[in-house]
């Protein structure tokens, strides 16, 4: 900038500092053009989250074709094992699924007419405690059915009053109900707890989603345990994220008999389209997409009872009107193959018809219990009245150990002594490309307008990568420049003037490059749940980010015939993306990191979510690389750190 300058100043008798004054305003002047260069509109801003909505949309996994219940069988068994295997059970999670975690019995609640009330807690990791209340009967005559009542997205976590009356009615009906507290809610409240840390595991390579699966399975085998249960009369049932839990754990667990998901989910397809219905990091767990849509867990419940409840007017999420009838659709023919069409119900809310698991809706629960867990005894399935047994949450305090652990501090743990894989093998770039799901773009150009604006030539792109994405940037340069430096920042191209400047004082030519989620390429709306869902079909932001930067790479390369190219990323995001496509990319000469992290383990000790920076959490990639094996594998090319 300076050398730019210099011929406005040179001849003109100033004094020293006015002359500095006035070059200063030269190079705010200079970087305000540059700034309004590259803040531009190229693409708009709906384009982004129209492409990440037709790309998730084309790969949710269809309902399989099949002919027989035998085909069923044999389709739905082999999911169950790939959701299982390949999503829930992954890292260290498979020795947590082997895990024969502690149950500890404590004081009794006075409870009301026909039940007692009692504390207990269980594991569902190693050191990670559930509080719950198990509701117990009175009288029992031979064996009753066991249910478990998974909680929603309440801060009041099992206390909440809906939720105890249709425990204090499964009780009085005779049914031992079992009522757990759920992560980030009631007793478990707490910033450790909160979803998006759950995702700080699938970074070390264990899966997130599995505290959350074996937090009902050890429910159920707590209830299992019981003498006066019957194993063959256990249930689920839930409200909201309780319906996410009822459903999925009664399509992967087979000894769930009846399950009533109540304004819980819908279909992946659907949520692409119906942006309320976006789930969070448990509801969209990394990799579940490439197997299973919500659509399989639902008829993977065949022939088995199963209701499912929604509301018409949901104000939160789930409307019955978009919501139930894909759901229905599917599952509809396979309980047909079992002849077991009244086992498979849908009950529409309409008063409130708001997000609610009120009255109307526990008494078609109760119906459904009456009509499958006491079939032919009549049982009344009005509600019993029990609004005056209701206990407040202090009355409902299960105490808990002082030493708890919860997602973050399990994740720090995990991360000590990772990475673990020693560097240096033949495969380490095949096995890079695997973790990030690296994608070999092919670029198609076409140019959205070119100007020369105070000496600088100025060209715009739409960069067409694969056939789904497309990816603004700004060319920029002065007469004889040479090399090419593509430029990133975590504010997006338009927040890179000054990078942008320097690099054009200094003869280069610069692409300014806004790869996906980032500047104009970032999501409307919802953007981190679409990050989400792009993880859960089997791809990985980091990875497309990455592969979109060596796309411009070797497009830029060709351009201009093997020019070389090289990369300068500003922030610890862009530059963790930039560092991926220059160990990956050969067409990229070097790399420069400003802010860039020292190590992928400050994502945990910073204590980062999903939700701010979604490409961190890259499945795996802290189990096997860290960003110094990274720099090793651009080298003998540059990498240099500011």
């Amino acid at each position: 900038m300076v050398r730019q300058a210099a011929p406005y100043i040179k001849g003109i008798k100033m004094g020293r500092s006015i002359a500095i004054i006035a070059l200063l305003a030269l190079c705010a002047c200079a970087r305000g053009d540059v700034k309004e260069i590259l803040s531009e509109s190229i693409i708009g801003p709906k384009q982004a989250m129209s492409e990440v909505q037709d790309y998730c949309e084309a790969r949710i996994p269809a309902m399989p074709k099949v002919n027989s219940k035998e085909e069923w069988e044999a389709a739905a068994k082999k999911m169950r094992a790939e959701v299982l295997d390949n999503v829930v059970f992954r890292g260290e999670a498979a020795v947590w699924r082997n895990y024969k975690g502690k149950v500890q019995w404590l004081r009794t609640v006075a409870g009301g007419p026909g039940y007692t009330i009692r504390r207990v807690r269980y594991e569902a990791v190693p050191g990670m405690w559930i509080p719950a209340l198990l509701y117990v009967p009175d009288k029992v005559e031979g064996k009753a059915p066991g249910i478990l009542n998974v909680t929603g997205h309440d801060g009041g976590g099992k206390a909440v009053g809906y939720k105890q009356i249709n425990c204090i009615n499964q009780a009085k009906r005779g049914c031992f109900a079992l009522n757990v507290e759920w992560f980030s809610f009631g007793q478990l409240a707490g910033a450790g707890f909160n979803h998006a840390r759950m995702n700080q595991l699938d970074l070390c390579g264990t899966s997130g989603i599995a505290p959350f699966y074996l937090a009902m399975a050890r429910g159920l085998d707590l209830l299992e345990s019981l003498e006066p249960v019957d194993k063959e009369r256990l249930g689920v049932t839930g409200l909201s994220g309780g319906g996410w839990q009822t459903i999925f754990i009664s399509g992967l667990d087979e000894r769930v008999k009846l399950s009533d998901p109540v304004a819980g989910y819908s279909s992946f397809k659907t949520r692409a389209r119906f942006l309320e219905d976006l789930g969070d990091s448990e509801q969209t767990p990394c990799d579940l997409g490439k197997f299973v849509d919500y659509t399989h867990l639902t008829t993977m419940r065949a022939p088995r009872p199963t209701l499912l409840t929604f509301n018409s007017k949901d104000d939160c999420c789930f409307a019955s009107g978009h919501a139930l009838t894909p759901l229905m659709e599917a599952a509809r023919p396979i309980f047909a193959l079992y002849g077991a069409e009244s086992a498979l119900r849908s009950h529409v809310n309409d008063v409130p018809g708001t997000h609610n698991y009120e009255k109307e809706n526990r008494e078609e629960f109760y119906k459904m219990v009456g009509d499958f867990f006491y079939a032919g005894k009549g049982m009344d399935y009005r509600e019993i009245e029990s609004n005056g047994e209701v206990k407040t949450k202090e009355q409902l305090v299960v105490e808990l150990p002082a030493e708890q652990e919860d997602f973050h501090t399990l994740a720090m743990k995990l991360s000590r002594d990772l990475p673990r894989v020693a560097p240096g093998s033949p495969e380490r770039k095949f096995r890079l490309k695997e973790i990030v799901s690296w994608k070999d773009l092919k670029v198609g150009a076409q140019s959205a307008g070119v100007e020369e604006k105070d000496g600088v030539s100025v060209h715009r792109w739409k960069l067409r990568m694969g056939d789904a994405w497309s990816v603004p940037c700004v060319e920029l340069s002065r007469a004889g420049a040479k090399g090419t430096v593509i430029v990133v920042h975590d504010g997006g191209r338009k927040a890179a003037g000054e990078q942008v400047e320097k690099l054009l004082a200094a003869g280069k030519r610069v692409v300014a490059m806004d790869p996906f989620y980032f500047g104009e390429s970032k999501i409307e709306q919802k953007e981190h749940l679409f990050a989400l869902l792009l993880l859960t079909i089997g791809d990985r932001p980091l990875g497309l980010q990455a592969s979109e930067v060596a796309a411009g790479a070797r497009w830029i390369g060709e351009k201009y015939q093997g020019e070389e190219v090289s990369v300068v990323a500003v922030g610890p995001r862009s530059s963790a993306f930039a560092l991926v496509a220059a160990a990956l990319e050969p067409a990229i000469a070097g790399v420069e990191m400003n802010q860039a992290l020292g190590s992928l383990r400050e994502v945990i000790e910073k204590d980062w979510t999903m939700e701010k920076t979604p490409e961190m959490f890259c499945f795996g990639l802290l189990g096997e690389f860290d960003l110094k094996d990274l720099e090793g594998m651009v080298a003998p090319r540059k990498v240099s750190r500011n």
